[in-house]
């Protein structure tokens, strides 16, 4: 039985201590239960960042008229939040016709809070990179007007420099910002085995508190491949890399990364 303590996954006995730089999930549905319980894995959920949504008064002196735009990119929910949030304020209807291109099913999916899916043209990558994403752009590119619905202070540069690189018309739409949590009350509560990022922010955060993070002792997991990028530049090699056709999410690279770890460590003490 997994008990709830704050943002932690307990089980009845740990091996060890993985921290996930997101907030707890508030289903118990969540396959995080499940990770826990069978890996004996106590699991701590902390955002190392926020985010702050831009006012409409902020918005507009970036000059962007949304309707002007035939495409809309989409890397994130919080990207679909915000910019469905900055047309409620700003009184602006976005057009039926309007294109959605998303970097993995889940994101699209969550376009339903907010549209009649099926009435609308919304793609997505196969399995979750960016290469699959600019595999779908590639069929769809012509004649488009991209926008790309962004943080302030974090871009997918890979993205950008891909739509410059095949002469897409696109805008970056800056609707929020990402700040940084106090993290150290968290980071000197546990030793951590394992750490998850999900943004090149959260890496960043984590490294301005601690600049002699001791990178090689500790095993780190990225989401999306601007993070692992970020990892790769800050020294960092992540063993656990997520989205893939095989690990749709961090959940799922955890399991698979974990059960190999342990087939491996029955294999070696069976031959000593």
């Amino acid at each position: 039985m997994i008990n709830s303590i704050g943002n932690s996954l307990v089980p009845p006995k740990t091996d060890l201590t993985i921290l996930i730089t997101q907030p707890a999930p508030t289903s118990e549905k969540s396959p995080y239960y499940d990770l826990a319980r069978k890996h004996n894995a106590l699991l701590i959920f902390q955002p190392f960042i926020k985010l702050e949504g831009l006012t409409a008064k902020e918005f507009r002196k970036q000059k962007i008229d949304i309707s002007a735009f035939s495409a809309v990119i989409f890397t994130s929910r919080n990207a679909i939040d915000h910019f469905f949030r900055m047309c409620d304020e700003m009184k602006i209807s976005v057009g039926q016709d309007t294109k959605y291109f998303c970097i993995t099913e889940a994101v699209a999916l969550y376009l339903q809070k907010f549209i009649l899916y099926r009435k609308r043209k919304v793609f997505f990558g196969a399995d979750g990179t960016n290469k699959s994403l600019f595999d779908v752009f590639n069929k769809h590119k012509e004649g488009e007007k991209f926008l790309y619905v962004c943080s302030e202070n974090q871009q997918d540069n890979e993205i950008v420099n891909w739509l410059k690189n095949n002469q897409c018309e696109f805008e970056l739409a800056f609707m929020y910002r990402t700040v940084s949590n106090d993290v150290k009350s968290i980071m000197e509560r546990h030793h951590y085995d394992i750490i998850c990022f999900f943004t090149p922010s959260g890496l960043k955060c984590l490294l301005d508190t601690y600049p002699d993070f001791p990178k090689s002792k500790v095993i780190c997991g990225t989401f999306g491949s601007g993070t692992e990028r970020a990892c790769e530049e800050a020294g960092i090699k992540p063993k656990i890399v997520a989205p893939s056709k095989n690990t749709p999410n961090m959940a799922v690279a955890l399991d698979i990364y974990l059960s190999t770890e342990s087939t491996l460590k029955k294999k070696k003490t069976a031959k000593v």
